[in-house]
């Protein structure tokens, strides 16, 4: 029998792929795409196309002000750094809180909807540094769901799936490659124009463009004219 399992798809490289696994385990995704007023706000469109093109039958879109928090670069009137060789300490693009707040949203909704499996497409290797994509966060998470719902103290607990965690980008790129993802679809850039092309400058694309490139595999990524990268 199928097992359904719910699948945090913010329309980006990493959790696309995370699908695309998920879907390989032979789980039924149910996909949820979580709306936080982000500046890149054309990756939820982008959530809409890829669920629909990899035949997802449920996507919950799940609108949330994060904008009223503010204090990030992908929230608030602050500028997205550009051409940066390697961040220092945890960059002005972190979002306070968002992967707890998002699992705990998630879980709220996969407890009402019996699901016991969450895949996430959080990366601990070739990342930007975010305190909430570590093991670590993950593992308390877990125990703290299983000790706080009524499906974990009843027996039927939960289990975050993070199959991405511990590869690199270039890992991540052969795997959904081999599992039929088109990235042409995908935005990761944290500061793209209204046409969704991306900047090809901030440290999400430039980690993206390294990990096509050490994959071996061109990037169909679309960028914005005049932008080169080398």
């Amino acid at each position: 029998m199928t097992k359904k399992a719910l699948v945090s798809l913010s329309g980006g490289l990493d959790s696309t792929t995370t699908l695309a696994i998920a879907k390989s385990k032979n789980f039924e995704p149910y996909v949820i795409t979580f709306d936080y007023d982000q500046k890149n706000d054309i990756e939820v469109e982008a959530a809409k196309t890829i669920t629909n093109e990899m035949n997802v039958e449920s996507h919950k879109i799940f609108p949330i002000r994060l904008s009223e928090i503010g204090g990030s670069a992908l929230t608030d009137d602050i500028e997205v750094p550009k051409d940066q060789q390697k961040n220092k300490g945890i960059p002005v693009t972190y979002v306070a809180g968002r992967n707890i707040i998002f699992l705990s949203l998630a879980v709220s909704w996969a407890e009402v909807n019996d699901i016991q499996d969450i895949f996430i497409g959080v990366n601990s290797v070739d990342y930007s540094g975010y305190p909430d994509c570590r093991p670590e966060f993950i593992e308390a998470f877990q125990k703290a769901i299983n000790l706080g719902t009524k499906s974990g103290v009843s027996g039927d607990e939960f289990t975050l799936h993070t199959p991405i965690i511990d590869l690199t980008k270039a890992e991540i790129i052969q795997t959904g490659t081999e599992l039929g993802v088109d990235y042409s679809q995908t935005i990761s850039c944290y500061d793209p124009d209204s046409r969704g092309r991306a900047c090809g400058k901030c440290d999400s694309c430039r980690m993206r463009k390294k990990g096509f490139i050490k994959a071996g595999i061109k990037d169909p990524t679309r960028y914005q004219e005049g932008v080169k990268y080398d």
